[in-house]
């Protein structure tokens, strides 16, 4: 099959990218930089020089395509600089589709997110949940809820032959995101606090991925799949690597009110002077007790989905995290040096 595919060069997209070549696809992958899509060219994937926030490139790369899959996204959380946010995600999104249909694509994947609900406050939800808040804890959350309420789901209602995953936090080797900030952080002892009742549903990548490709060879088309992970909070995650690891946790455990708090003084503090991404407003108001949970039921039941327990993943990811810090993981052996003394 011909499959056409945007974020290519990131966390889940490259992933994607490499198993569709794995199982036999010819691949199109849209790259604004040619020069830096690493060793997809290898692999044997088509580059196509474009940007999803320019239609006019998108034509040629998509024609001839039987399949797509839209999982490019703007995902920054503190960042002081938003203005490509919305370009991206919903005019991008809204790019990509609308040529789909132009084209007449057969099939489409649209990667969507667990955060279109926000917080669920401790709930379990499912795809048929809506969040009614008025206010969006990042701007992430309101563009990618934009992306999916406002141009997705209209489109699919109108025929567009799509299909829509939600995935929940994403772990896993090479991944770039806050995540493995976190995860670095606490492997250097340089992580402050751990705060309570903040909650994901843990997703390892590799499930992820597969989440994708049964949504493209079994996903009814006009329906949304939430392919996540167990849930858990990130005190039970960071306990699980504390036990995996060895490596001291911090003590400091404030909880949602405090953390709150926090979130305000530095929305203030952040007006006159810049702050790390780490201590930004909108990343404390994500971390202050939020809970980003979904059910996976659905994509269980009709895709056969099933995403390993976060025991069974995060520790292969902590070992390599470890490695690259030079460290040896428990249970290995350090490696040989070679003697270059006189």
């Amino acid at each position: 099959m011909k499959v056409f595919v945007t974020g290519a060069t990131g966390f889940i997209g490259g992933r994607l990218t490499h198993r569709l070549r794995e199982v036999g696809h010819e691949v199109t992958a849209l790259v604004r930089a040619p020069e830096r899509a690493g060793d997809l060219s290898a692999l044997g994937v088509t580059l196509a020089c474009g940007d999803i926030t320019e239609p006019d490139t998108l034509r040629a790369a998509m024609r001839g395509a039987e399949a797509v899959f839209h999982v490019a996204a703007w995902y920054k959380i503190g960042a002081r600089d938003h203005s490509m946010a919305w370009r991206i995600n919903v005019e991008g999104t809204r790019n990509v589709l609308q040529v789909m249909r132009e084209l007449g694509i057969p099939r489409g994947v649209y990667t969507s997110t667990l955060a279109v609900f926000s917080d669920t406050g401790g709930q379990l939800v499912d795809e048929a949940y809506r969040y009614r808040g008025k206010r969006w804890l990042s701007v992430y959350d309101a563009t990618k809820a934009a992306a999916h309420y406002d141009v997705a789901l209209p489109m699919m209602e109108s025929g567009l032959p799509l299909v829509i995953v939600q995935p929940g936090l994403n772990y896993g080797p090479g991944d770039t995101s806050a995540t493995r900030a976190t995860l670095i952080q606490y492997l250097k002892g340089e992580l402050p606090l751990i705060p309570l009742r903040t909650a994901f549903c843990w997703g390892h990548v590799d499930d992820t991925v597969a989440g994708h490709l049964l949504a493209l060879e079994r996903g009814r088309t006009g329906e949304s799949y939430i392919i996540a992970g167990p849930a858990h909070t990130l005190v039970e995650a960071l306990e699980l690597a504390q036990r995996v690891t060895g490596r001291p946790l911090p003590r400091l455990r404030p909880g949602p009110g405090l953390m709150r708090a926090l979130a305000s003084v530095m929305s203030v503090v952040e007006r006159v002077a810049p702050v790390p991404e780490t201590m930004a407003a909108e990343t404390l108001r994500v971390i202050a007790g939020a809970t980003y949970l979904g059910t996976s039921a659905k994509a269980r039941r009709e895709l056969g989905f099933s995403p390993r327990l976060l025991a069974d993943g995060l520790p292969e990811t902590l070992r390599h995290e470890m490695r690259l810090l030079g460290m040896t993981p428990p249970g290995e052996s350090e490696p040989s040096r070679t003697d270059t003394s006189p």
